[in-house]
């Protein structure tokens, strides 16, 4: 007899049809679905964390999310994040201009009013912990096209040796030969022109001095623009005046308008939460680099200035004491936001790293530099030379060693070439020269490196072509082992970060990253990028190890409220306590970061030698200014395990061995 199934068999059949047609329909979003869950089942199991960390977005309350592109730790423990206009020339026109304070402690959040565009500013630590901020904005770039008005520089000329004209803006100046107007931009001051004596006949030669300033057609149109140089005439002038001051300007037209920078400078002063103003640089800077000395002074280098040119090698110091700058007296020319890592007893260590403007052939290679001498000695073996614009540099830990490395880079401007490579260079070599270490996770520009409590360096992000064009961000992270040359897979990260993007240790020894600035969304480039604020925490495998971390307290804080830390002298010593003194293998001097622009130029880990005491530790801090520069630290012990503690803060105080070098009151 032939099979019949029965009424339920069949009805059991076509409902398993019908499930498996819908999963046909549905398989690759099920398959997504369920990769997506094993996924996130495999990357919070404890075993994974313990070998790779973990991340994890920071829940930022809508009204204090902005678009974070400076971030710098302060000694409260707290972190400022600014945006300025954050590259939106929309809040740039309606000078909309933002800082928030994290506290990683509460998560708690604070808007922080912010007195000018500090966007592309450069900054640093202050012995006194208030965090230098100089330079930023007056003006976004015009592409050609946008350029409503023809301008361009004006060179003002004053050839009176005894008087000063400063020149107010919305000055006017018309060309004696072509006759058209032009109306200058910012106040400028040209200062006294200089007399100097013939040494054969005795007469008093006198030369001009000159300011520069931008200026625009006072009309809009294409008659308005120039081509050849002219002589101009300065509206307003009385009297001899007239003579003796006037304006030379070469083509003054429509083509591109590049950034332009200020001069404003502040400190921000991390217990009163405000902005402080103080002396404004003399040159106006557009992605200027900060590099703290060992006295506690300031250098700042390169920048575009008031006209969107590149600060031709004029170099300016910031004392803190006096709240004055000061120029070096020789120049040296550097591309934009230059790599300069105080050493030491070496000088300023320029690794190479950039981040944009300057021209191709000029200052971009890396070596060593005397502020005093002005001398540059250029060290050779760098491999992919052409690709160090965007790439990462930090001294290895712990910083005593002298060792640097240069991770990542890409080509000069908008080149699609990045790199992969490693560079290491040993600075107590006589005679130190590049070699190459492990390969980076892929080519990347804009990659983010973080020197961390154990010894080790994560390095995160990046993209592997300009402003992660072509889609093409890279979601991947590695913690680099110095003492065996290695690199080793890290969690992988929770959304691409490229340019504007940064990376910073927390207190506690977790990491932060924060921005990234796509210029398209999508791989074909046809869909405009979006600003990413999410702010993401990433947890490295020591605080994931079984048995804790191990405990610092300082007990010289007791009663003492209100403050964060002792003060403690180079070559002088400190106990802590620990309940866990035995188990402490290494202690560490951590300089709180201040990132910008795939630049961190502070960071650095400092060794320290140590006894155990019944108590705790003792600790003693290395006599060398330069290794050890004055403001505050993190003091973090490390358990034999290679676990973090918690770190508190220690002061240390400006050196009386510490020098600096000459300056001059006057413009090189």
């Amino acid at each position: 007899m032939k099979y019949r199934p029965s009424r339920r068999t069949r009805r059991t059949a076509i409902a398993a049809a019908v499930v498996l047609a819908i999963a046909g329909f549905n398989g690759p979003a099920l398959y997504g679905i369920a990769s997506e869950q094993y996924h996130d089942y495999t990357i919070n199991k404890p075993g994974y964390k313990a070998e790779r960390g973990h991340w994890k977005t920071l829940d930022v309350p809508r009204k204090y999310r902005i678009n974070t592109i400076h971030a710098a730790l302060l000694h409260t423990g707290k972190v400022l994040l600014v945006a300025g206009s954050g590259n939106d020339a929309k809040q740039f026109k309606a000078k909309t201009f933002r800082s928030v304070l994290w506290d990683p402690a509460k998560n708690t959040f604070k808007n922080i009013p912010t007195p000018k565009d500090l966007f592309c500013s450069g900054h640093t630590q202050l012995p006194d912990g208030r965090l230098l901020v100089a330079g930023g904005t007056r003006r976004y770039e015009k592409l050609d096209g946008d350029v409503k008005k023809a301008g361009g520089l004006m060179i003002v000329h004053n050839e009176n040796p005894d008087r000063a004209k400063t020149l107010e803006a919305g000055t006017l100046f018309t060309g004696r030969e072509n006759g058209k107007t032009f109306e200058s931009q910012d106040n400028v001051l040209v200062p006294r022109a200089k007399k100097r004596p013939d040494p054969v006949t005795g007469r008093v030669e006198v030369t001009p001095s000159v300011a520069r300033v931008y200026v625009e057609a006072a009309k809009r149109g294409k008659r308005r623009q120039t081509g050849t140089e002219d002589n101009y005439r300065v509206h307003g002038l009385r009297g001899i005046e007239k003579k003796n001051v006037y304006g030379i300007a070469q083509k003054l037209s429509f083509d591109k308008k590049d950034f332009q920078g200020i001069k404003d400078t502040f400190e921000f002063d991390p217990v009163a939460e405000r902005y402080i103003t103080v002396d404004p640089m003399h040159e106006a800077r557009w992605y200027p680099s900060l590099t703290t000395l060992e006295d506690g002074k300031v250098l700042s280098v390169s920048g575009l200035d008031e006209i969107g040119q590149v600060v031709p090698g004029k170099n300016e110091i910031y004392d803190p004491a006096t709240g004055k700058w000061r120029f070096l007296p020789r120049k040296r020319f550097f591309p934009t936001y230059p790599a300069l890592h105080l050493t030491s007893g070496n000088g300023i260590f320029y690794s190479g790293a950039n981040a944009g403007y300057g021209p191709d052939g000029k200052g971009r290679a890396p070596g060593l530099w005397n502020l005093e001498t002005n001398g540059f000695r250029k060290i050779p073996g760098m491999s992919d030379p052409d690709a160090l614009e965007t790439a990462m540099s930090l001294p290895l830990p712990p910083t005593q060693r002298g060792t640097y490395m240069v991770l990542g880079g890409g080509g000069v401007g908008e080149s699609k070439k990045a790199t992969a490579k490693t560079r290491l260079v040993d600075l107590k070599d006589p005679d130190p020269r590049f070699r190459d270490g492990p390969d980076l996770y892929a080519e990347a520009r804009y990659p983010s490196s973080v020197i961390l409590p154990d010894d080790t360096v994560l390095t995160t992000n990046g993209s592997g072509d300009y402003r992660g064009r072509g889609d093409s961000n890279v979601l991947k992270a590695e913690i680099y082992d110095p003492g065996s040359n290695t690199m080793k897979a890290a969690a992988d990260p929770l959304v691409g970060r490229n340019y504007h993007s940064g990376a910073l240790l927390l207190p506690d020894g977790r990491v932060m990253t924060f921005g990234s600035d796509s210029l398209y969304s999508d791989e074909t480039n046809t869909k405009p990028g979006r600003f990413e604020q999410q702010i993401d925490i990433y947890t490295p495998p020591y605080l994931h190890r079984k048995g804790g971390r191990p405990e610092l307290t300082d007990p010289g804080q007791a009663g003492r409220a209100g403050q964060r830390g002792r003060t403690v002298r180079l070559g002088g010593s400190a106990t802590y306590g620990s309940k866990d003194a035995g188990t402490i293998k290494r202690m560490r001097l951590i300089r709180p970061s201040s990132f910008t622009h795939v630049s961190n130029l502070e960071q650095s880990s400092v060794a320290l030698d140590f006894k155990k005491t019944a108590e705790g530790v003792r600790v003693t801090l290395p006599n060398d200014p330069s290794l050890v520069p004055p403001g505050w630290w993190m003091l973090t012990a490390v358990d034999d395990k290679g676990v973090p503690s918690k770190s508190v803060w220690l002061k240390v105080p400006r050196s009386a061995s510490a020098t600096s070098p000459t300056t001059t009151r006057i413009s090189p």
